[in-house]
């Protein structure tokens, strides 16, 4: 039987530590994904025929084992949080980018037509009109992303660069199974924690773009 309130009082300085560096990880890679995929797909959602093409690849990309990537990154740029990061960020970019370029082509086009008619221009009726109505389907990206880096940066361990995966991984190799649960268990919690936040904020904004429409 687990005995958190032991594994709490063990090992809490440590779960601190690796804490803070998973979160770090994560948010680094997830931002950098967003800020790279968010306009690209704004970018392919103008051009279906490459849109194609790119999110193609990206998905081929996608099933390439993160141990691979990580061992490839490991011998470009060594040991360490960036290592880590630039192979989390390739992961983070495929659900952002394919969300928003799929939510923007699937804006009603009916939509578009009644702003040029109001005679706002194609950057207004980007920001106005299309991202809004698309903004559930890019926030739903954006927290399958969360969530998949916040699962895979466990991994960052193995090159060294902290987080609840160093717990997981001294665990199983000294079987302690108390520094095991010390690590997985933080970073199932905080999944389940960003997908329900996310996952709220997705709805709020549904909510409120069907009101808009309505």
């Amino acid at each position: 039987m687990i005995d958190f309130s032991r594994i709490l009082t063990q090992y809490s300085e440590l779960m601190l530590t690796a804490i803070r560096q998973h979160i770090l990880i994560s948010l680094v890679s997830v931002t950098l994904g967003f800020l790279s995929a968010f306009p690209l797909g704004i970018y392919l959602s103008k051009h279906k025929r490459l849109a194609q093409w790119v999110l193609n690849i990206s998905s081929i990309v996608n099933t390439i084992p993160s141990l691979v990537l990580l061992g490839v990154a490991m011998i470009f740029l060594g040991l360490g949080f960036w290592t880590a990061v630039s192979v989390l960020y390739i992961y983070s970019l495929l659900p952002i980018l394919r969300n928003t370029t799929t939510g923007l082509m699937e804006v009603d086009s009916q939509y578009v037509k009644i702003a040029k008619g109001l005679g706002m221009t194609s950057w207004q009726i980007l920001w106005k009109v299309e991202i809004p109505l698309a903004l559930p389907t890019i926030v739903s990206g954006v927290r399958m992303s969360a969530v998949y880096i916040i699962s895979w940066a466990t991994l960052a361990a193995l090159i060294g660069a902290g987080g609840l995966g160093d717990l997981i991984w001294m665990g199983l190799q000294s079987y302690n199974f108390d520094l095991i649960f010390a690590g997985s268990i933080p970073a199932t919690m905080m999944a389940l924690l960003v997908s329900f936040s996310l996952g709220l904020i997705e709805r709020l904004v549904a909510k409120h773009s069907q009101g808009g429409t309505s």
